[in-house]
């Protein structure tokens, strides 16, 4: 946080000039009350998923949404593409600049060509069953051309370690071009369980999807343990929700980060977590254990909005002892690496347009609203 005495100076259009001493700035300085803030950038997103806004009770618990956003998504298109239209504009009212976006359809398309805020497109790939890797994989890389006829930030990329198989993660692995990976990552502790003993929640829901799962083996690790080491072919990883990701977990990502240099992101979306299933990641393990932190929304169908400083203010709400100003560098600058868009959003530097975002209404309460400057 910079002192008082400072003046943001920008272009009409909101390029940044330069930050100066107000005794250097001249006159016409504009004051305003709260704190002064980069553009947002939100680093997991569904904005397909819109159209299911309080669709689904809260608390049904992992496997149980997952169900009904399978079998029960499907609306008319044209009642999902107003939905997405509203969601977009709303992010932008919000505050936010960017989105990391899941993509398994080319709904959003059209509205994110007309959008003003930028896209990363993340094309996920799912199936399981390693016959269907291939036939899987290609669906994804139809969509995938979609995308990138339009948004050149796009990436193929795994839905989950329970809905990927191995060959499906060495096809999403050697996909050329996919500078940035993001998956969800230990979302509950039945995906733990799966892999280290073939058992619980998700072999329920398997059965109940029909999904052939003989040739899985159990590898005796946790999920991230297991399927880590199978992705390393990328310059940015997004790990998504980790709400019962380990310190070894922590540890055993880094080992591997040495090895191969490459960064990685650890995505917080609470508000999401405590819709699902009434839980949240071990915060302070993870700022203890000096990771790389970003904040993410996930979609209307588990959360009641789409904005970061909602999940900021869970956040202080939880973890008390992580300041304002650290969380504020998740939501900014740290987003705008794991998206490879720091060059032009993230923080107040020359030369960048990362828009401006005041954040009101300070006080014992803590924050509770923005307005957005440019």
């Amino acid at each position: 946080m910079l002192p008082d005495n400072f003046v943001l100076v920008t272009s009409e259009d909101g390029v940044i000039i330069e930050l100066i001493e107000a005794t250097n700035a001249g006159d016409n300085i504009e004051q305003l009350k709260g704190i002064l803030t980069p553009g947002f950038v939100n680093a997991h997103c569904h904005l397909e998923l819109s159209h299911m806004k309080g669709y689904i009770p809260e608390q049904t618990g992992l496997t149980g949404f997952i169900l009904k956003v399978v079998f029960e998504r499907h609306f008319e298109n044209t009642e999902i593409v107003a939905a997405i239209k509203t969601a977009d504009e709303a992010m932008f009212q919000n505050g936010i600049v960017a989105v990391g976006d899941i993509c398994n359809n080319t709904l959003t398309i059209q509205q994110k060509s007309n959008s003003r805020l930028r896209y990363y497109n993340f094309i996920e790939a799912s199936g399981f069953p390693p016959d269907v890797s291939e036939s899987r994989f290609k669906r994804s890389r139809d969509f995938y051309d979609a995308y990138h006829a339009v948004f050149p930030e796009s990436s193929i990329v795994p839905h989950a370690p329970y809905s990927v198989s191995p060959e499906l993660f060495a096809l999403i692995n050697d996909f050329p071009g996919n500078r940035v990976i993001s998956i969800h990552n230990q979302e509950t502790a039945a995906e733990n369980e799966l892999y280290q003993s073939k058992e619980g929640a998700f072999m329920d829901m398997y059965q109940k999807m029909n999904i052939d799962v003989s040739s899985f083996k159990p590898t005796y690790k946790t999920s991230l343990q297991s399927y880590l080491p199978r992705l390393n072919n990328y310059q940015s990883l997004i790990l998504v929700h980790n709400v019962c990701t380990s310190r070894e977990d922590i540890q055993f990502e880094k080992l591997l980060t040495t090895l191969q240099p490459r960064q990685t992101f650890y995505c917080l979306c609470p508000n999401a977590n405590l819709y699902i299933t009434n839980s949240l990641p071990d915060v302070n393990l993870l700022v203890e254990q000096q990771s790389d932190m970003v904040l993410g929304t996930d979609s209307l169908a588990s959360n009641h909005q789409l904005s970061i400083l909602e999940e900021i203010k869970t956040l202080q709400k939880h973890f008390p002892g992580i300041s304002l100003q650290t969380m504020l560098q998740w939501a900014t600058i740290n987003g705008a690496k794991a998206l490879q868009m720091e060059k032009e959003l993230g923080s107040f530097e020359k030369g960048k347009k990362p828009g401006i975002v005041l954040i009101e209404n300070m006080g014992n309460a803590g924050i509770s609203s923005t307005k957005r400057i440019l």
